[in-house]
C-alpha cells in the first residue's frame, strides 16, 4: 500500500481540490454496493476513460457529480491526463499502463476510505 499523506497534502492546499467532500447519496451509494465494487468501478471508469494515449474528450470524460468515483477523481486529480501530469507525473500522449492504472485506482480507493471515515 502506498502512502499518499504527501501527495494529499499537496491536494488539500488547492482551493479547486480541497472542495471536493462525498455527500449523503455518495456515501450511501459506497454503503450499499461495497468496498469491491466501487473499487471495481475505478478501475473500469480508469481503464475507459484514461488509459488511452488519446483519451476520447480528455478533460470532460469525468464528471464532477453523479457517482462517488467521479468526486474523487476530481479531488485526487485523476480525473484526466492533464491532471495525471501536473498532480501525479504521468505523461500524457501515451497509453496507461497496468501499474499506472493501478496505482490511479489506489489513489482514488484511499480518498474514498478517508472519506467515509471522516466525521460526518
Amino acid at each position: 500500500m502506498n502512502d499518499f499523506a504527501p501527495l494529499f497534502a499537496r491536494l488539500g492546499q488547492s482551493t479547486f481540490r480541497s472542495r471536493f467532500r462525498l455527500g449523503v447519496k455518495e456515501r450511501q451509494y459506497c454503503l450499499d454496493k461495497g468496498a469491491e465494487v466501487i473499487a471495481s468501478h475505478a478501475a473500469d471508469f480508469v481503464a475507459k476513460r484514461l488509459a488511452p494515449a488519446q483519451p476520447q474528450n480528455d478533460g470532460k470524460q469525468t464528471p464532477m457529480r453523479g457517482h462517488p468515483v467521479f468526486i474523487a477523481q476530481h479531488a485526487t486529480a485523476t480525473c484526466c491526463r492533464g491532471c495525471l501530469e501536473k498532480w501525479h507525473h504521468i505523461p500524457h500522449g501515451q497509453a496507461l499502463t497496468e501499474s499506472q492504472q493501478q496505482y490511479i485506482v489506489e489513489v482514488i480507493y484511499q480518498w474514498l476510505v478517508i472519506q467515509m471515515n471522516a466525521p460526518r
